[in-house]
């Protein structure tokens, strides 16, 4: 039995009152989430893969994702420094930049970003000049990457935007991309 009165939301959990079979009375039981955080991480995620499959030959295989405030892709991308010839063709640019000409402004601070690799420091600086809301990434990279790995770009002290960050979401996966494509590269 529901009783409207108990059904609210705390702290992501939805409150139900359950029948007690001790007494008549009921019992306040936490229900979880339709969708935790980190089911909704590793969904959108699997976006960022899929893009990062499409990555063109040559180029290292990042995907990157930008959601918009109704929780659907606004704008996808890959890394493209080898086959564009520019050197900050990195997925998470190309991707911000797509989504804040589709959104018609550069704030995104009502947006996600989800990438397969953890953010250089040119990509988390573009992500904080965005006010992106958030930042998902799969796979740490510890010789470039700026949100925790070599440096941590994204909470510098005196910062004047700090986004949320979840790392290591579907790491294995998003490691897997990575080692593949050096270990063809050494072949």
């Amino acid at each position: 039995m529901l009783d409207d009165a108990s059904v609210g939301a705390s702290a992501g959990a939805v409150q139900r009152r359950v029948p007690d079979d001790a007494s008549a009375g009921a019992s306040p039981y936490p229900v979880l989430p339709e969708q935790s955080v980190l089911t909704r991480a590793r969904s959108r995620m699997d976006r960022a893969l899929a893009a990062a499959r499409d990555t063109p030959a040559g180029d290292i295989p990042v995907g990157a994702v930008v959601f918009g405030p109704d929780d659907e892709p606004v704008a996808a991308a890959t890394n493209r420094r080898q086959a564009d010839n520019d050197p900050t063709a990195h997925a998470e640019v190309l991707a911000l930049r797509a989504a804040a000409k589709k959104l018609g402004r550069w704030r995104l601070e009502d947006c996600e970003l989800v990438v397969t690799l953890e953010p250089c420091v040119m990509c988390a600086g573009a992500a904080v000049a965005a006010r992106i809301g958030s930042i998902v990434f799969g796979a740490w990279e510890p010789k470039t990457g700026a949100c925790g790995s070599y440096v941590d770009a994204v909470r510098a002290p005196g910062a004047l935007y700090v986004p949320e960050v979840r790392g290591g979401v579907a790491e294995y996966e998003s490691q897997r991309l990575i080692h593949s494509f050096f270990s063809d590269l050494r072949r």
